[in-house]
């Protein structure tokens, strides 16, 4: 039988190297009583810093998650810790896939054991209440804290405080272990009792800040202590004020009720109306101005805060073919128009040269405002997100539902996304005809890529194409139509 005693500061590492050791010596879990820090000897444990040699030991694998569980699991107060996480260990060498088994009651209970780990090392970071301890005038701050864990996270959770308050020099006292740092250098010292730490001037301004963000309509007790349980109340400076407002909470929401005002003020009717036209149906908007106006007050994704307006379709409403593009650009975001910038004027001449006149087609974009990153005096244009084309084929579809085209010719992948939902593969669908609903769809690229083209002689084939694909989709269009 041996006995190992593992340190009070370094307790996973130092756990991890001996496990090693005994697992290469082929050392059984129920030979070996583990501990941490200096205790009473046992009655039939041999005290082991070293196994018996091993000529060759093998090497240990294990998978990820038990690594990341034990390292945390460690921590716990549950004095067979060690001892499971060894025995996990032992029986993983033989069933490498064990941990996968959540139904295992080994497997369950080393993961209970670094949830409960986990979340006490989420209150230490919430619940530690500074107090300024030196001179205000000395090159660094000194602040202490007092803090009772559950367990043994003080050395896990330190690097977090460590990060965050790099530029002071702090300790933290727990029963268990002191975390100290100074001048950048953070070292572990034992625990202590709680220590008389001063009265900290800041603590009267934080207290009369949560008495007024304390909203007394919201009391849930089990809710409040689930997150914040009792333990914690006695060393922060906000709680003291719990016990008083709780009391007075039904009197203070009763009060509140009756000086709100009977008649909502004008600006909330406003909002009510606007949130009804926006969430109408397609059938509920009915001609350009209704449309325009509906548009101009469409709040769907952040894209309208930068915009200069949204940009609607633009063409008869019985026309047979309709050209869905990405997004307007930076003269279609001042003018209010589709295709009226470099792209446009592509499109033009393909239209041209496959014979279709522009004012015989309906022109819009899968997203309405335009997206960019400021870059001096210019505006970049950015490729919407999935989530925008998203929210924005509401008013895409609304505009298939009016014009009622017999073809819709998806301009480039953000286009084909907004139409079927997906825009991958552009090149290998181009030129296909593919269902959006009950509407076909015409795959080609976007005329801005001809744009992006430097080799004048991929440009020029490129164009041809483009050019090709467009008499296609209008030849299909009029068999469509007759």
């Amino acid at each position: 039988m041996y006995r190992i005693t593992l340190p009070e500061i370094g307790t996973f590492d130092a756990w991890r190297d001996a496990a090693r050791r005994a697992l290469a010596a082929k050392v059984r879990p129920e030979d070996i009583l583990w501990q941490r820090g200096a205790g009473a000897a046992d009655l039939f444990g041999t005290e082991a810093t070293e196994f018996p040699d091993v000529a060759s030991p093998d090497r240990v694998t294990v998978p990820k998650s038990f690594l990341s569980t034990v390292r945390l699991a460690l921590w716990h107060r549950d004095p067979e810790r060690f001892a499971r996480a060894y025995a996990m260990l032992w029986a993983l060498q033989s069933a490498p896939r064990l941990f996968e088994d959540r139904g295992d009651p080994r497997v369950s209970k080393l993961n209970a054991l670094a949830k409960e780990v986990g979340r006490d090392k989420h209150k230490m970071t919430a619940f530690v209440r500074f107090r300024d301890t030196g001179d205000r005038d000395a090159p660094r701050r000194r602040f202490a804290a007092w803090f009772e864990p559950s367990h043994f996270i003080v050395e896990p959770t330190a690097p977090f405080f460590v990060k965050r308050f790099g530029d002071m020099d702090w300790t933290i006292h727990t029963p268990d272990l002191t975390a100290v740092f100074e001048n950048g250098v953070l070292r572990f010292a034992p625990g202590i009792e709680k220590p008389p730490l001063p009265e900290d001037a800041t603590e009267e301004l934080w207290g009369t800040y949560f008495r007024n963000i304390f909203n007394p309509a919201r009391v849930k007790l089990k809710a409040m202590q689930a997150e914040m349980p009792k333990k914690y109340w006695k060393n922060m400076p906000e709680t003291a004020h719990l016990p008083e407002m709780i009391a007075g909470a039904r009197a203070r929401a009763a009060e509140m009720q009756a000086a709100a005002p009977t008649l909502p003020p004008l600006r909330a009717s406003r909002v009510t109306a606007r949130l009804s036209e926006d969430r109408r149906g397609p059938g509920e908007v009915h001609g350009e101005d209704r449309l325009a106006d509906a548009l101009d007050a469409c709040r769907r994704c952040p894209l309208w805060q930068d915009a200069t307006q949204p940009v609607p379709g633009e063409g008869p409403v019985d026309a047979s073919l309709m050209f869905v593009g990405e997004q307007p650009g930076d003269r279609e975001d001042l003018e209010g128009r589709p295709f009226v910038g470099p792209a446009g004027a592509v499109l033009d001449r393909a239209l041209d040269q496959a014979g279709i006149d522009r004012a015989t087609v309906y022109l819009t974009n899968a997203v309405k405002h335009f997206k960019f990153v400021p870059r001096g005096k210019r505006r970049v244009h950015q490729t919407p997100s999935a989530d925008e084309i998203d929210h924005c084929r509401w008013w895409l579809d609304l505009e298939r539902e009016r014009v009622r085209p017999a073809l819709i010719v998806a301009l480039g992948a953000t286009a084909l996304r907004g139409l079927t939902g997906s825009g991958t593969g552009l090149l290998k669908r181009r030129g296909r005809i593919e269902m959006s609903g009950d509407q076909p769809v015409f795959v080609t690229i976007h005329p801005s890529y001809l744009l992006r083209l430097r080799d004048s002689d991929q440009r020029l084939r490129e164009e041809a194409a483009f050019h090709a694909d467009l008499r296609r989709a209008a030849d299909h269009a009029a068999h469509l139509a007759a």
